[in-house]
């Protein structure tokens, strides 16, 4: 038994439901949550604060950054490839191909915070002296 009042809240519910879905359909619920992977080789690494942290993780950022496109993949498939656990397709780089991508990488974040001038260069040829090498040996010591 129902009646007329009860028909007309259930047919103004399913109005209501119905305009709501449509709504958020229209606004982009299709995609929500999925990745949006930036191109490494024309993204700027960006930080909020200030200080010494924020330059360092400016300055990992865009040495991933660099190391990606110079591999021809994303920063976050990079970072992955070295993961034998994350479940993603392995990707495995040879010995070679790691060193070029970590030259390059130290040259794209050295160059990005120092400059493309002589700073930039300067600080390219420190970085490479002092932080290759022990990344060089961390990798060959986990791949």
């Amino acid at each position: 038994m129902t009646t007329a009042r009860g028909r007309i809240v259930v047919g103004v519910l399913g109005v209501a439901a119905v305009a709501l879905i449509a709504l958020e359909l229209a606004l982009g619920a299709i995609s929500y949550g999925q990745p949006h992977l930036a191109d490494p080789c024309t993204t700027t690494a960006v930080s909020t604060g200030g200080g010494i942290d924020a330059t360092v993780q400016r300055f990992a950022r865009a040495t991933l950054d660099g190391a990606a496109c110079q591999l021809h993949t994303t920063r976050e498939e990079f970072v992955l490839s070295f993961v034998p656990s994350a479940g993603t397709k392995r990707i495995r780089w040879n010995r070679q191909t790691i060193d070029n991508a970590l030259r390059a990488g130290l040259d794209h974040a050295s160059h990005e915070l120092a400059g493309n001038g002589l700073a930039g260069t300067a600080l390219s040829f420190a970085l490479r002296q002092l932080f290759a090498p022990s990344i060089e040996w961390f990798v060959q010591h986990e791949t």
